[in-house]
């Protein structure tokens, strides 16, 4: 680091080369931040399975963030300040990520507001939320009660409900778009477009390839949409054009539309009815920031990265150890472009019981972030009701700040952290994890330092007193 340090100040590093350095060094020391916790309120009996396949009272997570389940996150980009959750209890909670003074000591977030079940909110649980994104004062929300619905930040207060028809599995708006068109999925085949500025389902864009479990506009083209369905097909839209879909992507096509015959000299596209691009249910889809590259994730264990322009499968190699088995919306998300140099960018995924920070391009796992709590874990409520659930992550969001238009926040951490990742767990926790800081190993060296020269201290006084009582004796000779 000092190295480093002084190579910037004599100019042989740039600012830009220096800071990418940094981050890249921080994005790959990410570890568990156990002494951050959230505590919804909510009072009951933590229950864990032991190794001998017991279940055992466990104290120490005996506070929840949703005592039922936290099942969607969303962090605004701007400041990377408020986070909300969702719960399988259709409750959602708002909770300020700055109330923490200091990161390096143990806090307990509680919520700034929070609501509750009922008629006029959400009446089962929550399946995916969302910013308004242009601006941190609203949010989206989506339930298997059938409805999109838009809140007020400030009051967590109600601004809109959509019903839909249908169980809705994910929503997304586009981060660059000026028409206000909210893609949501649901059980029909069709994606429904909620317009927000007029207040009605305006467009429906129509399938045969069932249930649609994933969603994400392009940050590149404004009227440019990506969904997957549970037949193991992607498709692309132009929501401007009378057929809408103008490509598919195909796992098979590792050259792209030109050089396999299916884009014509005049720019005409022939779609192929039989591509699909996983052979199982597609539950997670994601852009990079820069519009480059779209990733999809299904139900056949498999990553894969595509060539937005040319709809070619890039043959990205993940391996045998993706996990994806859940039939709901999968949150995934690559590092923002700019934080570390192109053609480095990380993939943060949800593997269950882990989170895996993995190459974008060759699919090389850089590391794993373990440490998600209990297997099997289980809650008996203050009423009694007692319940026991298998734990997995269930959403994952980046904490960053500085973001707009396409970005998803290019300044890593807020203003009282460096970084930040937090995960949604089924046993109702939200975990945090942040990077190593080489100020905390100094301080701890400091402080060892110091011990071993108090110590050698002792010991020269030792030997200083011993010298000095023998050469101020009065000695007699005779």
């Amino acid at each position: 680091m000092n190295h480093l340090l002084f190579e910037r100040s004599t100019g042989d590093v740039g600012p830009n080369v220096f800071a990418r350095l940094q981050t890249t060094r921080l994005l790959n020391s990410f570890r568990p931040a156990p002494e951050f916790r959230f505590d919804g309120g909510e009072r009951g009996t933590a229950i864990r399975d032991d190794d001998d396949g017991s279940m055992t009272s466990d104290p120490a997570s005996a506070i929840w963030a949703h005592q039922a389940g936290v099942n969607a996150l969303a962090l605004e980009r701007f400041d990377g300040k408020i986070l909300i959750s969702g719960g399988l209890d259709a409750s959602v909670k708002l909770w300020d990520l700055e109330h923490c003074g200091n990161p390096s000591k143990t806090h307990t977030y509680t919520p700034v507001a929070r609501v509750r079940r009922s008629e006029q909110a959400h009446k089962f649980g929550i399946t995916h939320l969302s910013f308004y994104p242009f601006d941190s004062a609203a949010f989206l929300s989506t339930s298997y009660d059938q409805t999109l619905k838009v809140w007020a930040t400030e009051r967590a207060s109600l601004s809109a409900s959509f019903s839909l028809g249908y169980k809705v599995y994910t929503h997304a708006v586009s981060p660059i778009a000026s028409h206000l068109l909210v893609a949501c999925g649901t059980q029909h085949p069709a994606t429904r477009l909620v317009d927000l500025r007029s207040g009605s389902n305006v467009q429906t864009l129509p399938s045969n390839a069932g249930a649609i479990l994933a969603t994400s506009w392009s940050p590149r083209h404004e009227h440019v949409l990506a969904t997957g369905s549970v037949n193991g097909s992607v498709k692309l839209w132009d929501i401007r054009r009378a057929g809408g879909v103008i490509g598919m992507l195909d796992q098979e096509d590792s050259l792209g539309l030109y050089h396999n015959g299916l884009l014509d000299p005049s720019g005409k596209v022939r779609i192929r009815a039989s591509a699909k691009a996983h052979s199982a249910p597609v539950n997670s889809l994601t852009w990079t920031d820069d519009g480059a590259y779209i990733v999809s994730a299904g139900h056949d264990r498999r990553i894969r990265v595509w060539d937005a322009a040319t709809g070619r499968n890039t043959l990205a190699s993940f391996g045998p150890s993706i996990k994806n088995s859940q039939l709901a919306s999968v949150t995934m998300f690559t590092t923002p472009v700019g934080l570390i140099h192109p053609g480095k960018e990380l993939l943060f995924w949800p593997n269950e019981t882990e989170i895996l920070v993995l190459d974008l391009h060759d699919g090389n796992v850089v590391t794993k972030l373990r440490g998600t709590g209990p297997s099997v874990a289980g809650v008996q409520s203050a009423k009694g009701a007692q319940r026991t659930v298998r734990n997995r992550i269930t959403s994952i969001v980046w904490r960053g700040s500085g973001g707009g238009g396409s970005s998803s926040g290019v300044v890593m951490g807020g203003s009282n952290m460096a970084g930040a990742i937090f995960s949604a767990h089924l046993d109702g926790q939200i975990r945090a994890w942040i990077p190593r800081l080489e100020g905390d190993d100094e301080e701890d060296e400091d402080e060892s330092l110091d011990a071993a020269s108090e110590d050698k201290a002792k010991k020269r006084k030792a030997l200083d007193d011993i010298f000095k009582g023998l050469v101020g004796k009065k000695i007699t000779f005779t």
